[in-house]
């Protein structure tokens, strides 16, 4: 910023472009000084010298920042260091020490992408506006329908705003389906109470649909799991004939391939044969685990039975590493989308446009407007090809194993609590205090109490990122996550060691 010529530093965002034609000049200074910002932070979040963050409690980090509009704009040097400043603060999640989220790394051509997408900033709801977009969102979405199964070819999809979103969309082509009257008659047409079935260790969104949609919460029924996090069939199917026997209509399950938390995968075949018994619609939740079809060595015995379901979740932000967000739904059956969703706007979807309108895609979405969240992922496939996603895959996943195996050899001080069906390694840090005590229930609470403290020094110390939650059978346990493409054997090494020199002496 000290570069900025003196003309540039006097002068504010009127005098560039849209509005002074003739200062092309300047609009470019600018633009290239913030390309510069946002190159430095790249460049920081790919050193492992430096810090994940500049951690500040709320109140300090107010008092750090001038977040206040004012009355009249500020100038272009200013907005220069506006973004500075915020990204200064920010959590670099790319960093190669992130493994907190779901979510980490930093995708160079999947980010480039979204510049890409900002600079056009199109709606995706016709192709008369968006014409490149909705072709590339047709082609990936049908190469995505076809890595689920041959059978899913001429089904159908769409991007949604996150996989909650997406979990929803699933929940009303259900009961659209059954009840195909229901769009314009409402409860009325459903003669019965509707149950939805999902496991205890589901991602929340599935028990909203129930809230959001009318059911009421008690009709989200939560199937118990076994102590790896996956959903146990049989009792899946007690609680639907319990259901039915008090005269419910059981019409939708929720099969989770890949759990927030443990990364457990649902026995899809053996949910199937019971939806089919029982005439009730399969909804596969693999928001996370989705990545794993893309790989012939870890797709099987996980994501085996998918292609019987009727819909399926799949989030390219998460495994895959696409930027935030990109989350897609997928239909067995075409036509759903539209025959559900459907409003026929007439100031938006006419029927008598000079294109063929069924590249008109908004009048599938319950959204209107809806980003442009299809280049960075088409860039990204253009970038890596199935080849390369496959390649990535397996990385992530022998990473993960890797730290299973250190954390293994080094059992004194950590403690894998399962072997790990994903990248999710859960596992508890055993400070120097207790490695000598039996490990039981008084130990495990005493595990418990270690992490918030240690998961403080972190973020103090800012060289190391990692979550922590309890679960209904045990206390406070960190689950490490590995799906950055920056992550080494290295840095797995480097994750043990640093837990153990902040946290030895709690």
């Amino acid at each position: 910023m000290n570069g900025l010529p003196s003309f540039f530093k006097e002068k504010v965002p009127s005098n560039i472009l849209p509005y002074k034609l003739e200062n092309e000049a300047q609009t470019r200074e600018f633009l290239q000084k913030l390309v510069d910002v946002l190159l430095d932070f790249i460049r920081a979040t790919n050193d492992r010298n430096e810090k994940i963050l500049d951690f500040h409690h709320p109140e300090d980090m107010q008092k750090l920042l001038d977040l206040k509009i004012p009355d009249q704009g500020v100038s272009l040097q200013q907005l220069i260091h506006d973004c500075a400043t915020t990204l200064k603060y920010q959590v670099k999640t790319g960093h190669p020490r992130f493994f907190n989220q779901l979510s980490c790394g930093l995708d160079l051509i999947s980010m480039a992408g979204e510049w890409l997408t900002a600079t056009a900033n199109t709606n995706m709801f016709t192709y008369e506006i968006a014409p490149v977009f909705i072709l590339m969102e047709n082609v990936v979405m049908t190469h995505m329908r076809e890595i689920i199964g041959n059978s899913w070819r001429n089904g159908d999809s769409i991007l949604a705003p996150g996989g909650s979103i997406s979990n929803l969309y699933a929940f009303l082509a259900a009961r659209h389906k059954m009840f195909p009257n229901y769009k314009e008659k409402g409860i009325a047409t459903i003669q019965g109470q509707l149950v939805m079935f999902t496991s205890d260790q589901s991602h929340y969104s599935v028990k909203s649909c129930a809230s959001v949609c009318g059911l009421g919460t008690d009709n989200c029924v939560m199937v118990p799991s076994d102590e790896c996090g996956r959903m146990i069939p049989r009792e899946l199917e007690r609680l639907v004939i319990e259901r039915k026997n008090k005269g419910h209509i059981p019409f939708f399950v929720c099969s989770t391939a890949g759990t927030t938390v443990l990364g457990a995968f649902d026995p899809i075949n053996d949910i199937a044969d019971i939806c089919e018994r029982h005439g009730m619609w399969l909804h596969v939740d693999a928001a996370w685990g989705g990545g794993l079809l893309l790989s012939k060595k870890y797709r099987h015995p996980r994501l085996s039975g998918i292609e019987r379901a009727n819909s399926v979740t799949w989030n390219p932000h998460k495994l895959m590493g696409a930027l935030l967000q990109c989350s897609t739904i997928h239909f067995k059956e075409d036509g759903l989308l539209m025959s559900c969703n459907q409003m026929s706007a007439d100031y938006l979807f006419m029927q008598d446009k000079l294109y063929d309108i069924k590249f008109d895609t908004g009048d599938k979405v319950i959204q209107c407007g809806r980003h442009n969240d299809i280049f960075k992922l088409w860039l990204q496939w253009r970038a890596k090809g199935d080849e390369g996603f496959e390649k990535h895959m397996d990385k992530l996943m022998e990473l993960s194993e890797y730290l299973v195996r250190r954390i293994k050899e080094q059992s004194d001080k950590f403690y894998l609590i399962m072997e790990p069906e994903m990248v999710n390694v859960s596992f508890w840090y055993i400070p120097a205090r207790l490695r000598n005590m039996p490990h039981n229930k008084h130990r495990e609470q005493e595990l418990g109490k270690m992490c918030p403290i240690l998961k403080a020094r972190m973020m103090q110390a800012g060289t190391l990122m990692v979550g922590y939650q309890p679960d209904e059978r045990r206390p406070n346990f960190f689950r490490n996550i590995i799906s950055s493409a920056a992550v080494t054997e290295k840095d797995v090494d480097f994750l043990l060691n640093e837990m153990d020199r902040l946290g030895h002496d709690l």
